[in-house]
């Protein structure tokens, strides 16, 4: 695959992702996640210091569902995981993969100049990202 096609994160990252701030409750996540149709929040910063979080359905039943907590008395900056991984835009599809494969992620934001402009999967990586490189679709 030396000679393939370059293809970057950039060229398959998903531009629609959702933010959400850490002092929100999880009845108030779980409400934003059923109205765009996502399982995954990305949380914002409290100051420019501060890192982005997510929070997952995962999360939500393994610290709060499990736990027997109120969701409605939990906010999301008490679960939240941070800081994140993250891929560059202009990095190799190649290298993200193996960056997915080393941390076992499911998703990874894309940030560029410190902002999250992106999220990326290796659903994108396989289906829209090896599909280019090998012409097989």
């Amino acid at each position: 695959m030396n000679d393939a096609k370059l293809i970057t994160v950039r060229d398959v990252m998903k531009t629609e992702f959702y933010m959400i701030d850490g002092t929100a409750t999880i009845t108030e996540a779980i409400r934003m996640m059923k109205k765009n149709k996502t399982s995954i929040l990305f949380v914002d910063k409290f100051h420019e210091h501060d890192e982005y979080g997510v929070i997952n359905a995962g999360i939500i039943a393994r610290l709060v569902l499990a736990k027997d907590r109120a969701p409605d008395r939990v906010n999301v900056y008490e679960i939240n995981e941070k800081p994140l991984i993250n891929a560059h835009p202009d990095m190799d599809i190649r290298y993200c993969s193996r960056l997915f494969a080393r941390y076992n992620l499911m998703r990874a934001p894309v940030m560029e100049q410190g902002k999250i402009i992106g999220v990326v999967s290796p659903i994108q990586l396989v289906l829209d990202g090896l599909c280019e490189i090998t012409g097989i679709c």
